[in-house]
């Protein structure tokens, strides 16, 4: 993630191109305090000036200093997070970003909201609304992490996905929906009900096709990584696409 400053990429103005933004910019401020808590610990870095956490359209994120310009072009985050990166307990110290980031969020959202009429408005907030606010998905994630049962091969109890003749298949491209262990269904639907797209951030929805990187060993909705269920049935080894253009970078 570059240090340089935050760019505004986009200038969205209906609800449905103002939730796009709302949702590319949430889903990098999860990867910043799940997946990629390291790198975003790293930079921020007590000795150096104030820093934000910005969540950016195309789901990435960066840590960078405040826009210079006096109004900013858009609301800024909470400044100076890095300050107090070595003066709490780790996980008090990225909640406490995660619910300034939520509240960063907001601000972005009715800020390109404000020329909307009151039904947009609540609409708005609505599909806001359904998803899981950072807090809860920085939240959950230890706790799904914990439960995600592996066995002894060390693969995911839910790698392998259910034919309609009943029999698994050999594929770690999988729904996690899909049941290998009958007894367990209530405790698998409670597990999920906690699982988030990797890609849009989404809750789990039982009635939606997932698919899990067999690499950083995310989830997806398969449309939001264009894979279906009938080209799953085809991939022994599944990478999602932040993991196949690391390995191009390399």
């Amino acid at each position: 993630m570059d240090m340089a400053p935050a760019a505004v990429s986009s200038n969205p103005r209906s609800v449905e191109e103002i939730f796009k933004d709302f949702s590319g910019r949430r889903a990098g401020l999860v990867r910043a305090l799940t997946s990629d808590v390291d790198d975003f610990c790293s930079f921020c870095d007590p000795d150096k000036e104030n820093l934000c956490l910005y969540g950016l359209p195309n789901g990435s994120w960066e840590v960078s200093p405040p826009a210079d310009e006096v109004p900013p072009e858009l609301p800024e985050p909470a400044l100076g997070i890095n300050f107090a990166r070595d003066g709490m307990q780790r996980r008090d110290w990225l909640s406490l970003v995660a619910v300034h980031s939520d509240s960063w969020l907001i601000s972005v959202a009715f800020f390109y909201g404000a020329r909307l009429n009151a039904n947009d408005r609540k609409r708005l907030f609505s599909m806001i609304s359904d998803l899981p606010s950072v807090f809860e998905a920085f939240a959950d994630r230890k706790h799904v992490r914990d439960r995600s049962g592996v066995d002894s091969s060390g693969k995911s109890r839910h790698s392998s996905k259910r034919g309609n003749d009943g029999h698994a298949k050999n594929s770690r491209a999988a729904a996690p929906a899909a049941k290998e262990y009958d007894d367990d269904d209530d405790e698998e639907d409670e597990e999920h009900t906690e699982t988030f797209c990797g890609s849009c951030g989404g809750l789990y929805n039982a009635n939606e096709f997932w698919i899990g990187c067999d690499i950083c060993e995310r989830w997806f909705h398969g449309k939001c990584v264009r894979i279906t269920p009938a080209k799953a049935d085809h991939i022994k080894h599944y990478k999602c696409p932040d993991c196949s253009s690391k390995k191009i970078r390399q």
